[in-house]
């Protein structure tokens, strides 16, 4: 049966405790939904907790972590009826030069987190037969870019990942859903720029780098070259929403062009646009 609650459902939102994740909770707890916000420093999310969210503490490469707070959620509300998987860190430098173990750990959060949450929140939804998933992708989950090969491989799984969930949830009515946001003006892109110089900025790729790095520290909403995060944060609302939410959502500043290119150029092509567009 479906969700009958008086409220709209309990939702988890995973990195909430700044920039698209502290967006997408505080839209759902404006508009009535159950909210609890995860992230490492609960301390960050005073203002959910003020507007009537519940702070939860997570890092999601700890399964127990993963397993208390699902846990907390059972016992307190039922269960997890939406997830919104948005926790994630970027790693950009060349594939020769970034740290393996740094990689490693950017699958970890990215997902492997993400997918074992999933694992965690799908019994519940499974046995009401109703629920909702949203992956937080990236427009990198659909187009490559120069030093960006470990994060878009992240990425890239996320979306697989989401298309074979789907496939096997639509019998539970359960929707799979993946965000693509483009450029958005928020705290993890800010950290893109000093590792990707640290890695990559004196060695044989550095003129990529450097190139990069300009082009990130151009990114704000003020120059109208990103999107704030609150715009991410309407669109994950609009498709939890949704009786029937589209497959993927693609928001925010670029990304739209960006697939439009990379759907319909070869991939040589596409190369020589991404490093034009580096300049």
């Amino acid at each position: 049966m479906k969700n009958t609650r008086k409220n709209k459902g309990t939702a988890l939102v995973t990195g909430a405790s700044s920039g698209i994740g502290k967006a997408t909770a505080e839209a759902l707890v404006k508009d009535d939904y159950i909210v609890y916000g995860a992230a490492r420093r609960v301390e960050m999310m005073d203002d959910l907790k003020q507007l009537g969210g519940i702070p939860v503490k997570m890092d999601v490469t700890k399964d127990k972590d993963l397993v208390s707070v699902v846990e907390q959620i059972k016992r307190d509300h039922g269960g997890v009826d939406i997830l919104v998987n948005n926790a994630g860190l970027s790693l950009y430098g060349s594939v020769e030069e970034a740290p393996f173990d740094k990689a490693r750990h950017q699958f970890d959060v990215n997902f492997f987190g993400q997918g074992r949450l999933t694992q965690l929140v799908l019994p519940h939804m499974r046995e009401q037969r109703w629920g909702k998933i949203v992956n937080v992708s990236s427009g990198e989950g659909k187009v490559h870019a120069p030093l960006a090969a470990w994060y878009v491989a992240s990425k890239f799984a996320l979306e697989g990942f989401s298309d074979c969930l789907r496939a096997e949830m639509a019998q539970f009515n359960i929707d799979v859903v993946v965000i693509e946001p483009g450029a958005i003006d928020t705290p993890i892109t800010d950290g893109f720029i000093d590792p990707l110089l640290e890695y990559s900025g004196s060695g044989p790729y550095g003129i990529i780098a450097h190139k990069m790095a300009d082009w990130f520290r151009n990114m704000s909403t003020e120059k109208g070259t990103a999107s704030p995060p609150t715009l991410i944060g309407e669109t994950i609302l609009q498709a939890i929403k949704a009786t029937r939410p589209k497959t993927r959502y693609a928001a925010g500043a670029g990304v739209r062009r960006a697939i439009f290119f990379r759907r319909w150029f070869s991939d040589r092509m596409f190369d020589r646009f991404m490093m034009r567009m580096l300049g």
